[in-house]
């Protein structure tokens, strides 16, 4: 089930964040995960939308930040990866938020094929990242 949720949750979203980020992006340092979690806490959750999933318990394993027509974050927890959590969360961005935009990160190509899979396409490459660091990004579009 997909919901909006409360900041009383964003705990679980930050923790979510930090264990998707190790499994999933290797070239990510431990300082870098340092710096980014207060931004990401204390400022990122709260300039976009946010959506979670929620099972049957209520529990949270994996959410959505959008900004316009723009998926600005989607992670899943580690544990649950491959249950069709983060498919889920995209196909609602897409048909009930109207997102056909995505930036990802180059070194993760486990999320550039997802994304590619669900329809998006590279538009454009940025060779660092949105605070400047060598991490590649490619912007990608709904065909």
């Amino acid at each position: 089930m997909i919901t909006k949720p409360s900041e009383n949750d964003f705990e679980r979203l930050i923790t979510i964040w930090e264990n998707a980020v190790r499994a999933t992006h290797s070239f990510v340092t431990e300082e870098d995960i340092r710096q980014y979690k207060p931004l990401i806490l204390n400022e990122y959750f709260h300039v976009v939308e946010l959506f979670c999933n929620r099972d049957e318990h209520q529990i949270i394993n994996g959410f959505m930040g959008v900004a316009g027509d723009k998926l600005e974050m989607l992670f899943v927890d580690n544990c649950r990866r491959g249950e069709g959590i983060g498919k889920e969360l995209l196909t609602y961005a897409i048909n009930r938020l109207n997102v056909n935009k995505v930036d990802v990160n180059e070194q993760n190509p486990q999320a550039v094929d997802f994304y590619k899979h669900m329809g998006f396409r590279v538009v454009s490459r940025s060779a660092v990242d949105s605070t400047g660091k060598n991490y590649p990004i490619l912007s990608m579009e709904l065909k």
